[in-house]
């Protein structure tokens, strides 16, 4: 166990983007005077880390195999980044530069539409990239993409008629859903292409196979009495419906507190008012 006071001696690691690390590509190395001879970029080593953890997922990734794909010695990496947690945070930044950010400058743009187009995206990349999700609780997140990400996020939210003090709530509200919603997604079809089946085939299988246990009869008979009634021919459309119900259902409650806190405030200025007179 680490004592306080050796942690205290120790600088604490916070994020690859507070490091100083180069960036470019042609960089001298220090106290050789030349120039870097790999032709490495951070560019380039992230997008071959973001190509393989899609591939082998974070299990398999390492300094090693990384090296190996572009075709140089680990220790070159090392003039980049210091650790493997740089890399996986160089590729999480990465990816988020995929979700779609609305133009928060368009005065005319419905905020519910916005919404929904950035849960939407956000949604993508936690199920396109199911290395993701287990990473974003572990960084900081403060490159680039991902404050643009969080920026867009909170001036949508800032255009919803929200309190100030309401607005971080709201977000948490519809941001964390949409992060277990892609999570479980995103791990299913993954499960799904390691089994090297379709969503569908795996479903059925495994539906069957669990529906045919002694006591899970009622219980999946329940089920599937509810799969039925929401619609859909596949698992991908099944799931699209409720996510987009889901998402529906914080809009409206969004709007829902927003016009109690109006009235609230409303009632308390009528009451104000009649005091005063």
């Amino acid at each position: 166990m680490v004592s306080e006071a050796d942690s205290a001696q120790r600088p604490v690691r916070t994020s690859v983007w507070l490091e100083g690390k180069p960036a470019g590509r042609g960089r001298r190395s220090a106290g050789t005077g030349t120039d870097h001879p790999h032709g490495l970029d951070r560019d380039r080593i992230t997008a071959v880390s973001v190509r393989l953890l899609d591939a082998e997922g974070p299990a398999k990734f390492s300094m090693r195999r990384l090296a190996a794909e572009l075709g140089v010695t680990a220790m070159s990496l090392y003039w980049y980044v210091d650790t493997k947690d740089d890399l996986l945070e160089l590729a999480l930044d990465a990816v988020f530069g995929e979700v779609r950010v609305p133009d928060l400058t368009d005065e005319d743009a419905d905020w519910r539409d916005q919404l929904r187009e950035l849960a939407a995206s956000y949604r993508s990349v936690l199920v396109r990239h199911h290395w993701v999700s287990p990473l974003v609780g572990r960084f900081l997140n403060i490159g680039p993409r991902s404050m643009e990400f969080s920026t867009a996020v909170q001036g949508v939210l800032g255009r919803t008629g929200l309190a100030r003090q309401d607005q971080m709530g709201g977000l948490a509200a519809v941001f964390q859903f949409v992060y277990g919603f892609g999570t479980i997604e995103g791990h299913f079809v993954q499960r799904c292409a390691d089994a090297g089946l379709s969503q569908d085939a795996y479903f059925q299988q495994a539906m069957g196979a669990i529906g045919g246990q002694s006591g899970y009869e009622g219980s999946f008979d329940n089920a599937e009495e509810i799969m039925a009634a929401r619609g859909g021919d596949t698992v991908e459309e099944m799931r699209h419906r409720d996510f987009t119900f889901a998402l529906e259902l914080l809009v409206a409650g969004i709007e829902a507190m927003r016009d109690r806190a109006a009235a609230r405030d409303r009632a308390a200025a009528r009451d104000r008012d009649g005091h005063g007179g």
